[in-house]
């Protein structure tokens, strides 16, 4: 008996004493909380309002928007010596845009407000309603179903084979989060991270999880999304997620390019197929440009890592994205070089899959599903690289990867039944 008394106090005393010691690391500020029916409307922390051990210049900043569709949406502002990033709980975790000196990772969008959900109907134009809300720099696309809209089949509440009408790139992007939170490593070189829970659930459907993670070292010019998707579910549940990252000036711009490690590149449709020998390169904003989409087969080091790079003409200012391929397999680049009033943008988005509607992503067998319970992580590492040695550096990484590769160009599109 007392031996027993003694494992169980050994236990709980370890578990306990390791969770002080955890909270002992870290700082968490709750912004958002609906298990504590909270919100926080305006919030600011420093490096010089702490008592923690800082040798960095940092502050995180969360406001409340006003006016127009951005009434009572929020933003958190992390902000660094050589970051600024600007991240929407009410948006899903997306975020608005990042900047780094010169080099701002973002886009000029039609859309000007920080749109709070409750304007958007993803329903609107054929279900593309998504779109008058679109202007983030990197919005998530998923999570029951991404890419774009159409009819899919579902097996329905009575177990008959019925359709359903998938709207563009889900619905997780205008979902606010439930839960959100900073916190700060106490010790140096205090890792800042702003965490989100977002859920995606409903009765007769999906019951997902997406625990986000954004998070920097002040500075550093480089910075983290991780992200845990759960099935809550008791079934097997398919998900797809698509990172959108989205760029134009200054990086965007005449002759400006895309390096990808990549084993081939496809077209997503014939008007694609007639550019695919220029896809890596861009024109300046074009009045009436259709945008082309191509689907790129990443290649990786022996660890599963895959690149790639958006850098200007002049070669001396860039951005970058890392990730693993076990997680993200695909990779999908989107140019669209129309007038700058018409949103002058390109994208580059690793993901489960391509933006194919979920219809035809599931004929080629990337649709993942997720048991009951299970988790999956996903981890894309960003720089932001100033100095044409910084971008020559990255680029000779992806030169690595690629190898004695060939990259395969196909003119047609994949044959969709």
């Amino acid at each position: 008996m007392f031996v027993l008394f003694r494992v169980v106090f050994t236990v709980t005393f370890t578990l306990l004493f390791t969770a002080i010691g955890f909270a002992q690391q870290q700082q968490e500020v709750i912004l958002t909380s609906v298990e504590r029916n909270f919100q926080r409307r305006e919030w600011e922390i420093r490096d010089t309002s702490v008592n923690f051990d800082s040798a960095a210049t940092w502050k995180v900043k969360l406001e409340e928007m006003h006016g127009g569709k951005q009434e009572g949406a929020h933003l958190i502002t992390v902000q660094t010596e050589k970051l600024t990033i600007r991240i929407i709980p009410t948006r899903g975790m997306s975020i608005l845009d990042v900047q780094s000196g010169d080099v701002r990772l973002g886009w000029q969008s039609p859309v000007k407000e920080v749109v709070h959900p409750k304007h958007i109907r993803l329903s609107d134009r054929d279900g593309l309603g998504w779109l008058e809300g679109f202007n983030e720099w990197m919005v998530r696309c998923g999570l029951e179903f991404a890419g774009h809209p159409g009819k899919d089949e579902f097996i329905n509440n009575t177990g008959d084979q019925a359709e359903m009408m998938l709207t563009l790139h889900g619905k997780i992007g205008n979902i606010p989060a439930s839960e959100v939170s900073v916190l700060i490593d106490k010790k140096p070189p205090n890792r800042i991270y702003v965490r989100g829970t977002v859920y995606e659930r409903g009765f007769y459907g999906p019951k997902l999880k997406i625990i986000t993670e954004v998070s920097t070292v002040p500075g550093s010019s480089t910075f983290r999304i991780n992200d845990t998707v759960t099935n809550e579910g008791a079934f097997d549940q398919e998900f797809q997620l698509i990172y959108h990252g989205n760029f134009g000036a200054p990086l965007l711009e005449k002759d400006a390019k895309v390096i990808a490690a990549t084993k081939s590149v496809t077209p997503m449709n014939a008007h694609a197929g007639k550019a695919v020998k220029k896809y890596d390169t861009y024109v300046g904003p074009t009045k009436g440009f259709i945008e082309e989409v191509y689907l790129l087969e990443p290649i990786a080091d022996k660890d599963s890592r895959s690149m790639a790079m958006l850098h200007n003409a002049a070669g001396d200012r860039g951005a970058s994205v890392a990730w693993s391929t076990k997680q993200l397999p695909y990779l999908t680049i989107w140019k669209n070089t129309a007038a700058t009033e018409s949103g002058y943008v390109t994208g580059l988005e690793p993901g489960t899959g391509y933006p194919f509607n979920r219809k035809v992503e599931r004929q080629f067998g990337r649709v993942p599903k997720l048991k009951p319970g299970q988790s999956r992580q996903f981890t894309l590492d960003f720089g932001i690289h100033h100095g044409k040695d910084a971008v020559d550096t990255v680029a000779g990484k992806i030169a690595e990867l690629q190898g004695d590769t060939k990259v395969k160009l196909h003119k047609d599109p994949p044959k969709v039944k």
